[in-house]
C-alpha cells in the first residue's frame, strides 16, 4: 500500500499536478495586491512576538503577527540565499538548476532559465502590475566590454577584487536575464549580497550610476563583528548604510503610484538586512539587547513598519495580503550566544548554512483583513518554495503544465484550517555545502554527518561513530539532539528511497 502511494505521489508530481484548488478564492472581481517582504539572514527567534526571550523589539512585525497568523514550522528550500530565491520565484529547488551548492556572486550569469514560469510572469499573465524592489542575487546578463574575454567572476570566500582588477562588464549597456525578463514590470535592485560587488543600483535593465570608484572593502576583525564588505567597483554616491533606506524610500513610492490603479500589484520586496555588512543607524543604535545585529534587525523591522504606513496611507491595506519571512537562519554564532543572550534561531541547532533546524526554520508571518483571522498560528508544515502554488490558489488560476513542480497551494493553511491530511506529503531541504534532508511528519533525515554548513563539525560529527546519517523525530526533540538513525531503519529506508527518487 505505501508503495503505490508513493508511486502516484511520483506521478502526481513528474505530471505537474501540485497544488490542491483552493475553496477560498476572492468573491467577485476583487483580487488582492501580495507584497512578500523577504528579509535576508533573520532569525525565528528575532521577532519579540515569536519569541518571549527575545532581545529585540519588533513592534512592526508583531502587529503583523497580531493582525494574521504565524507558522511554526515554514522552511526555506536552502539555509543560504541565492537557493532559497529561486525557490520562491520559481516553485522549483534549486538543486534542479545549475546551482548544486553554494551561492552565486555579483557578475555570475543569470539562475533562472529564460523561459521559467515565475510568480511574477505568472502573476503578470493574470492581470497583475509587478515590481521588485532590493536585493536580486539570481545573477543577471552583463554585457562585456570585450565580448573575446570571458567575465570572469572574481569572488570567492577567501579573496575579493583588487584595485585596477578589469571585470570586463560594460555597465553602460543594458542588462539582460535580470527582474525585467522574468515578469516584473518595474525592479530597482542592487546585484547580490550588499557585501559583493559591483556596488550600484539598476533600475529595470540600466546601472542607475556608473561604478567608477573602488571601495577597499572592510574587515570585521579591524571594524567590528558584522561590518564587513568585499573591495570591489562602486557607483560614486553608492553610500552603504543609506541602501536599506533608498530601498524602502522605492518600495513605499511604488506602493503610493499604486492607488489610484485598478489593476493589482504583486511587489517583491527583498531587504539587504540584517545580512552583513551591519550598519544601523544612528536612530536605532543600542536600543536592543544583541548588540549591532539587534539594532539592524531593529531597523528592518521599521522598514516593514514603513510598508504598513503606506498601506494604511494609500487606502490599501484592506485590500493586501502582505507577507514577511526570511531566506535563511540568522548568522548567529557559537561566540554571539557567548556575548548574548539573544538566541537568533530560537530554540533551534545551528545557524545559516546549516542543516539543522536552525539554517531553514525561519518566521513566516502573514496578514490578509477580512480573510486571515487576526491572531491565528498554524502549525502546518511549509516550504518556501509554495508561494507560486499558493498564488495559483489565490486568483483561483491553475499553473501552467509542468511550472512549479516543488509548487504546493497552501492557502487552507493561512486560513488556519484543521487539515485531516498535512498538504505537504514531505519537504526536501539543503545546506550551503549540499547536504540534504528530509522531512515527512515527524521525522527528520539526513543522510550525512555535520552541519554541511558554518557549524563545526560540517562534514563528520565524531560523536555520531558507528552512524551514517542522523534521524530526529521533531515533535518530540525539536533541538535535534537524540539521533535514532541506527533504532528506526525502517523510517530511515523509507526516506532515504523518497529523497533519492526525488534527487534523480
Amino acid at each position: 500500500m505505501k508503495k503505490t502511494k508513493f508511486l502516484f505521489l511520483v506521478l502526481l508530481i513528474g505530471c505537474g499536478i501540485n497544488s490542491t484548488e483552493s475553496e477560498e478564492k476572492p468573491s467577485g472581481n476583487e483580487l488582492p495586491h501580495i507584497i512578500y517582504i523577504l528579509a535576508d539572514d533573520m532569525g525565528y527567534g528575532d521577532l519579540s512576538s515569536l519569541n518571549n526571550e527575545s532581545g529585540i523589539h519588533t513592534p512592526h512585525m508583531d502587529r503583523i503577527v497580531r493582525e494574521g497568523i504565524y507558522f511554526t514550522d515554514f522552511h526555506t528550500n536552502s539555509a543560504v540565499c541565492t537557493p532559497t530565491r529561486y525557490g520562491i520565484l520559481t516553485g522549483r529547488y534549486a538543486w534542479r538548476s545549475r546551482l548544486k551548492t553554494g551561492v552565486l556572486w555579483g557578475y555570475d550569469p543569470p539562475l533562472i532559465e529564460p523561459e521559467r514560469i515565475t510568480v511574477a510572469s505568472f502573476l503578470q499573465e493574470n492581470g497583475y502590475h509587478t515590481a521588485c524592489v532590493g536585493k536580486w542575487h539570481l545573477g543577471l546578463g552583463w554585457q562585456p566590454k570585450n565580448p573575446e574575454k570571458a567575465i570572469e567572476t572574481k569572488f570567492r570566500w577567501d579573496h575579493a577584487f583588487e584595485e585596477g582588477d578589469d571585470s570586463n562588464v560594460d555597465f553602460s549597456k543594458q542588462i539582460i536575464g535580470g527582474p525585467a525578463d522574468l515578469g516584473f514590470d518595474y525592479s530597482y535592485i542592487i546585484p547580490a549580497s550588499l557585501d559583493m560587488s559591483p556596488y550600484v543600483y539598476i533600475e529595470n535593465k540600466s546601472v542607475v550610476e556608473l561604478p567608477t570608484d573602488f571601495t577597499p572593502g572592510k574587515n570585521q576583525t579591524v571594524d567590528g563583528r558584522g561590518v564587513f564588505w568585499r573591495s570591489g567597483e562602486v557607483s560614486p554616491s553608492f553610500q552603504f548604510e543609506n541602501v536599506l533606506t533608498t530601498l524602502t524610500d522605492k518600495a513605499v513610492a511604488y506602493i503610493h503610484s499604486r492607488e489610484n490603479e485598478r489593476e493589482p500589484f504583486f511587489l517583491y520586496f527583498p531587504l539587504t538586512a540584517p545580512h552583513t555588512p551591519w550598519l544601523p543607524t544612528d536612530a536605532v543604535e543600542g536600543v536592543s539587547q544583541a548588540g549591532r545585529y539587534g539594532d539592524f534587525v531593529t531597523l528592518v523591522d521599521q522598514t516593514v513598519g514603513a510598508i504598513l504606513e503606506a498601506l494604511d496611507e494609500s487606502g490599501l491595506s484592506e485590500q493586501t495580503l502582505i507577507i514577511v519571512s526570511s531566506d535563511n537562519g540568522a548568522h548567529w554564532t557559537p561566540e554571539d550566544k557567548e556575548e548574548f543572550a539573544h538566541r537568533a534561531n530560537h530554540i533551534y541547532r545551528g545557524q545559516k548554512a546549516d542543516i539543522y533546524e536552525g539554517g531553514h526554520r525561519v518566521p513566516f508571518i502573514a496578514r490578509w483583513p477580512g480573510r486571515i483571522s487576526p491572531g491565528s498560528k498554524t502549525d502546518e508544515t511549509m516550504c518556501s518554495t509554495d508561494l507560486l502554488a499558493t498564488v495559483s490558489g489565490i486568483i483561483g488560476t491553475p499553473l501552467p503544465q509542468g511550472s512549479g513542480e516543488d509548487s504546493y497551494n497552501m492557502l487552507a493553511a493561512y486560513f488556519a484550517k484543521k487539515l485531516e491530511e498535512p498538504i505537504r506529503e514531505y519537504t526536501i531541504h539543503h545546506s550551503l555545502n549540499g547536504h540534504f534532508s528530509i522531512r515527512k511528519g515527524n521525522w527528520k533525515l539526513t543522510p550525512h554527518l555535520g552541519s554541511g554548513g558554518f557549524t563545526q563539525p560540517n562534514n563528520d560529527d565524531p560523536k555520531e561513530a558507528g552512524k551514517n546519517g542522523t534521524l530526529y523525530d521533531l515533535q518530540k526533540d525539536p533541538l535535534e539532539t537524540t539521533n535514532l538513525y541506527n533504532e528506526q531503519q525502517e523510517i530511515v529506508s523509507e526516506l532515504v528511497a523518497i529523497l533519492d527518487s526525488v534527487k534523480q
